[in-house]
């Protein structure tokens, strides 16, 4: 969470909001706040973070862990549609790459924008393929891994 904050700037450049939510209660949250995270990243994590007791929300996003009573640490990119686009889960012991989630933010985005799909890797400003009967056979022509 303050990797992701640490880039807040450049997520709101995008257009991007963050929710953080758990199920830990907003007393845990403030403190966390206070202690922890104002430590990582200058004035704390700028976006809100909201406490899902009995993990409701993560129940209905498939990251509730009811016999232990937690939400398993998870990222949602939701589009302005409301349509949940990509979801990446982890366990606590390895970290989520923000870099990462701003590329596929970025590769959503011209996709939306464009129609084009991004082949894996996409970065903006590289060529992305243009759907349709003839692009069968060609993707090579046009992406390289």
């Amino acid at each position: 969470m303050a990797a992701v904050a640490a880039l807040y700037n450049e997520f709101q450049a995008l257009g991007v909001e963050f929710l953080a939510i758990s199920t830990d209660s907003r007393f845990v949250h403030k403190i966390w706040q206070e202690v922890e995270l104002s430590k990582m990243v200058e004035g704390g994590v700028p976006f809100p973070m909201l406490s899902d007791p009995g993990g409701k929300i993560g129940a209905v996003y498939g990251v509730y862990d009811e016999a232990a009573g937690v939400d398993v640490r998870g990222r949602f990119i939701i589009d302005p549609d409301f349509v949940v686009r990509a979801v990446e889960v982890l366990v606590p012991e390895v970290g989520r790459n923000p870099r990462e989630l701003r590329r596929q933010i970025q590769a959503f985005q011209h996709v939306r924008a464009t129609g084009e799909v991004t082949p894996s890797g996409w970065e903006p400003g590289k060529p992305a393929l243009k759907p349709g009967p003839d692009l069968v056979g060609r993707v090579w022509e046009v992406w390289k891994p």
